[in-house]
């Protein structure tokens, strides 16, 4: 249900901005032919004019954009930021975590979204998600959920 690849990780990366968090994570899915660069455009054009709706989550935020911009087939990745930013969410900040979502269809999108929560809602698998430097760990950690 989760898919992910060790190439769609990057892990304590440095970026300045949210925009650029957004963009990293998105490379990962255009550099393993999961979409289109018009789909992290999409990321970026939706995190710029609705604001910060992407933090879901302490410290997390769940960059996407509808299928139609550019998702070749279900990706997600996931990137952890050295230094956490503010993406101007009044509770969620600041954001360690950007993990990219795309489904090929709205139907897919809402069941990675669920798959993603119960790994995100488990206290033990988040903090291994904010810390290892272990990506085999994280991935291992991620697909026992599917």
């Amino acid at each position: 249900m989760l898919p992910i690849t060790l190439e769609q990780m990057e892990l304590d990366i440095e970026v300045d901005s949210p925009v650029e968090a957004i963009r990293a994570a998105g490379h990962l899915l255009v550099k393993s032919e999961s979409a289109l660069p018009s789909y992290v455009d999409a990321m970026v054009e939706s995190y710029q004019t609705l604001g910060p709706y992407i933090v879901l989550a302490p410290h997390i935020a769940i960059p996407h954009a509808r299928p139609e911009h550019g998702v070749t087939k279900q990706c997600m990745s996931i990137v952890r930021l050295k230094n956490p930013l503010k993406f101007g969410h009044p509770e969620n900040d600041d954001v360690k975590l950007v993990i990219a979502i795309g489904g090929v269809d709205t139907n897919f999108h809402i069941k990675m979204l669920q798959a993603l929560s119960r790994v995100l809602t488990n206290e033990e698998k988040l903090k291994l998600l904010m810390t290892s430097d272990n990506k085999v760990e994280i991935l291992h950690t991620i697909k026992k959920e599917d």
